[in-house]
């Protein structure tokens, strides 16, 4: 008659046969053993994404909308919320000039560190949004502190976490959309929306900074996206990426000479906080690169 499940802290796969969709009482009933579950877990900040036509339904048993877009829609509900993130983060004069950029940062490059600088320079103050979601070879954490130590120096540039609210592509759900829509493109749109909306409008961002994508046509279109649903309210900058000798700086060079042992192209690519932390703990990740290669 009636399922629903949840993935770490967040509700999915929502479903009522449609005989039984007008019955209120089966989706209160589903929402709230899932919502019990993961307070039995510990987990007591929640989120759901669905369709816009659901939004009402999940608001009628607490949940609030973060953003909404012509396909999906994503709300939380429970404790700490987008509030106690806003207010916990370092607050500035509204009427300066703001900026910020979200990275993964897999790891910190002089690459990132250029955009970084370019930001600090146009900008009275800049927010550094380091994406929490741990996926990637260099750990959450180990990601934060590099950031930290390569910017250290950029006394206007707040480096922060973007806890739950940066929308990852590992979930954002896909089965919704119909198999001839890019989920790439829906995702930064509700992730461009969640941040005009809730997280610029709030601390006075008026711009946001991204590096010119001339190797991913995904990241490049997830670019687009966010310049055509932030601007005019945030304007979008869009800096050339670094070079050393015509060779573009990334961090996915970075790792592929980690497992090519290619020292010299991590010391020129890498500010030196990065360099040493990865000579310090070289096994260990040439390790995870080997066995993400394999699967």
């Amino acid at each position: 008659i009636a399922s629903g499940s949840i993935a770490k802290n967040i509700i999915k796969y929502v479903a009522i046969k449609e005989d039984k969709q007008d019955d209120g009482a089966m989706f209160n009933r589903i929402i709230s053993k899932l919502t019990n579950d993961l307070a039995a877990l510990g987990r007591f900040h929640n989120f759901v994404f669905t369709k816009p036509k659901y939004v009402k339904s999940f608001e009628y048993v607490g949940f609030k909308a973060l953003a909404v877009s012509d396909v999906g829609a994503i709300l939380e509900n429970g404790v700490p919320n987008i509030d106690t993130y806003l207010s916990e983060l370092p607050q500035v004069d509204k009427t300066k000039n703001i900026g910020a950029i979200v990275m993964n940062a897999n790891p910190f490059t002089l690459g990132h560190r250029y955009l970084v600088e370019q930001a600090s320079q146009l900008c009275d103050y800049v927010y550094l949004f380091v994406v929490k979601n741990d996926v990637s070879i260099f750990s959450y954490k180990d990601r934060l502190a590099l950031v930290k130590a390569g910017t250290k120096d950029l006394s206007n540039v707040f480096v922060v976490s973007g806890e739950d609210y940066m929308v990852s592509a590992s979930t954002f759900p896909a089965y919704f959309l119909k198999s001839d829509q890019d989920i790439g493109t829906y995702q930064a749109k509700l992730d461009a929306l969640l941040f005009k909306d809730k997280i610029a409008k709030n601390l006075g961002i008026n711009m946001r900074f991204l590096g010119k994508e001339p190797y991913s046509k995904t990241t490049d279109n997830y670019n687009r996206v966010l310049q055509a649903t932030l601007e005019p309210q945030v304007k979008v900058e869009i800096i050339a990426r670094k070079s050393i000798d015509d060779n573009i700086i990334s961090a996915t060079k970075v790792r592929e000479a980690i497992l090519n042992e290619d020292y010299q192209l991590l010391q020129s690519f890498l500010p030196q906080s990065t360099y040493e932390f990865i000579t310090e703990n070289y096994k260990n990740l040439k390790d995870k690169l080997l066995l993400k290669g394999s699967k």
